[in-house]
């Protein structure tokens, strides 16, 4: 059997998350025993100075005695990031907007006449 048949037999059921740079793949895949396990695959896309560009992957296998605790440890640790930091996103890539946004001279001279007595 060609490896393109192994890999259409294996995979069972897919999903795909497309997040800017990064493509999240979710893909239930069966053993030889036939029984079925997980794989999450981030694809990464980097582009070089020529405009060439390249992915880098990394891959988890997840299986089903894993699942529960897996399950549960990714449900805290989400819940404790957003109950922390809330749901808005804060990456360099947006800290950079905005301190384009808001470092202009205009802006920051408005600020520059308030005097202690004014709070």
């Amino acid at each position: 059997m060609r490896d393109n048949e192994m890999l259409e037999k294996e995979e069972i059921f897919s999903k795909v998350l497309r997040a800017g740079r990064r493509t999240y793949f979710f893909d239930v895949r069966s053993t030889k025993a036939d029984d079925y396990y997980i794989t999450v695959t981030e694809s990464k896309k980097f582009t070089e100075d020529d405009g060439s560009f390249h992915f880098k992957k990394h891959k988890i296998y997840l299986y089903k005695e894993d699942f529960a605790a897996f399950k549960d440890i990714l449900n805290e640790m989400t819940e404790y990031v957003v109950n922390h930091k809330g749901e808005e996103v804060i990456s360099e890539r947006h800290q950079k907007d905005f301190k384009k946004e808001y470092t202009k001279d205009e802006d920051i001279n408005s600020f520059t006449d308030l005097e202690f007595d004014d709070i």
